[in-house]
């Protein structure tokens, strides 16, 4: 089942950037698509959180640690990192800048837009609800995205993101949800949300850094 949609799968130098924070920013509002077994399914992307490497005690590449789960963040940017959580959850990141760079951004939540029967199916749901696509697991189980799917190209046809012009509306930046483990840096404003939708994992802000 391949759509027919107004969209423009994002160039490789979108992930090249070397400022995840402003990548994080920019992923808003844009497609997150995935064509399966001949099933499309996508979501607007409206929640996300930036994860700045070897420097964030928030990330899984803190200190330099490579491991065989975290090699594809020191991948050139424009690769699918996804990894189990809880050992139930499958989340998907970004992983952008250059090589040895492992810069990522996790996809927090989504509004679902192509595919909402199947994604009803995957979730398990019988009636709709935003919350199909709000946090990061049900963001991989709506889309069909597993760990199986880590480290593959976004610029193929399988797991891509494509801009279809939709402009975002007022944007805030919060910390980040569940990184207590990070110390200060539990506290950077390295989540971005779209404020005027409905799906976003968490709606109590207390953060007054508006962009």
């Amino acid at each position: 089942m391949n759509l027919i949609r107004n969209y423009v799968k994002l160039e490789p130098g979108f992930y090249l950037g070397d400022d995840v924070l402003m990548i994080a920013r920019k992923l808003l509002g844009k497609l997150l698509v995935t064509e399966f077994d001949g099933t499309t399914t996508s979501g607007r992307i409206i929640e996300t959180e930036a994860y700045l490497g070897v420097t964030d005690r928030a990330s899984h590449a803190y200190g330099g640690k490579r491991t065989g789960r975290t090699e594809v963040m020191f991948g050139k940017g424009g690769l699918s990192y996804v990894y189990l959580c809880y050992g139930i959850h499958h989340l998907f990141n970004v992983v952008t800048n250059k090589e040895d760079v492992p810069h990522a951004v996790l996809v927090r939540s989504i509004e679902p837009v192509d595919g909402k029967e199947v994604m009803m199916a995957r979730s398990g749901h019988k009636s709709w609800s935003h919350k199909i696509g709000s946090g990061p697991g049900n963001v991989s189980k709506a889309l069909g995205i597993l760990t199986r799917h880590s480290g593959i190209s976004l610029l193929g046809d399988q797991l891509y993101i494509a801009d279809d012009g939709f402009k975002p509306g007022k944007i805030l930046a919060t910390p980040r949800i569940g990184v207590d483990y990070a110390g200060e840096d539990a506290f950077l404003p390295y989540r971005f949300v779209l404020t005027d939708h409905k799906g976003i994992s968490a709606r109590s802000f207390t953060s007054k850094f508006n962009t």
